[in-house]
């Protein structure tokens, strides 16, 4: 069976000796270069790509990745589409030609978005952009994704890994009117709507992004509660940054009612109570959000609420109640996670003086 690797690139020459070497395991790379002003083209042509420049103007993610996929051979079994700052685990070819069933049109797979300081695993979530040659392709204008246009379609999940190693200086600035003109373009995508709210929270436009988020939640197409879920806390967190903290607290319920197996929303609650020096609340939230096990690998999910930062609340919590050897236990299972964290160490330092006293 053949399978392709495909990318867009501009300016990533830092990248490429890496994304070759992973991509490697493929029966060819072919990448649309889209103006780099750097040695990219000439890299990805050492490195063995087929490289085709083409500018897209004006510019949309999906277009460009509509014009890489062009560029795939049409006896490709498998299309494996990855950005430069990507890499493919070793060994994914086998794994791939293993499971492969030829009714299947589409791979999911794990992707690592993010990583903490410590090099483990931050935002983790399913991926689908592994897919069959024929009636696929791009949409939307950025946050885009792959729409099949032909019959009997179905995926498989395949144990595949693939790490994102992000370029942070490179700017987001083009991200607000590409998702202003997919809300305009699809008025009823709930996902897109979704992004826009969200982005204009990143960007401190508080009004803007309840407005946008509350218009999200009234879309018919809107029933996925995890993404529901989202929307509440991000309208929460907005009227929280907007001094609003009566309507934040509500719409942080809202958000825990829509989604209750989901840590997210109880952790977002647990800071929302612990910056007011509530503790009572601050305890229930952990408490609660700690009897949740499992983290879903859906985009929605947060490295943070799996982390140690739910057992840490809840000793703060428990010490500020006088729950001085629940603390203990709290801020043990937080140095399970973080052994070396300082400030850890020091917060049992201070309960162990207490229970010491008493």
């Amino acid at each position: 069976m053949k399978i392709y690797v495909y990318a867009i690139c501009k300016n990533e020459e830092k990248f490429i000796a890496r994304f070759m070497e992973s991509a490697s395991e493929a029966d060819g790379v072919f990448v649309l270069d889209t103006g780099s002003q750097d040695n990219s083209v000439e890299l990805l042509k050492k490195h063995g790509a087929t490289v085709v420049e083409k500018i897209i103007k004006p510019w949309r993610f999906d277009v460009a990745r509509n014009e890489s996929l062009k560029l795939v051979p049409l006896d490709a079994a498998l299309c494996v589409c990855v950005d430069l700052d990507e890499v493919l685990e070793k060994g994914w070819r086998d794994k791939l030609e293993k499971s492969y069933v030829p009714r299947t049109k589409q791979v999911k797979y794990k992707y690592v978005w993010s990583h903490e300081a410590d090099g483990s695993d931050g935002y983790v979530f399913w991926s689908e952009k592994i897919h069959a040659r024929e009636n696929f392709s791009w949409v939307n204008p950025v946050h885009e994704v792959l729409k099949y246009s032909g019959k009997d379609y179905s995926y498989q999940f395949v144990d595949i890994r693939v790490d994102h190693f992000a370029d942070e200086k490179k700017s987001r600035d083009g991200y607000l009117p590409l998702l202003e003109l997919a809300v305009k373009e699809d008025p009823e995508n709930d996902r897109n709507m979704h992004y826009l709210g969200r982005e204009y929270m990143y960007r401190g436009s508080y009004h803007k992004a309840i407005e946008t988020l509350k218009k999200h939640l009234t879309l018919k197409s809107a029933t996925w509660k995890d993404e529901r879920s989202a929307s509440f806390r991000f309208i929460a967190n907005c009227y929280d940054k907007l001094c609003d903290f009566s309507c934040a607290e509500k719409y942080y319920f809202k958000a825990i009612a829509e989604a209750p197996y989901l840590r997210e929303p109880f952790i977002y609650l647990a800071e929302f109570y612990y910056k007011r020096e509530n503790y009572l609340g601050t305890l229930f939230a952990c408490e609660r959000a700690l009897v949740i096990k499992n983290r879903s690998l859906s985009y929605i999910n947060e490295p943070k609420c799996y982390n140690e930062l739910p057992y840490d609340l809840a000793s703060i919590a428990c010490f500020n109640l006088g729950l001085y050897k629940k603390s203990l236990e709290y801020i043990n299972l937080a140095l399970n996670i973080k052994p070396d964290n300082e400030r850890l160490k020091n917060n049992k330092k201070l309960i162990l003086d207490k229970l010491t006293l008493n």
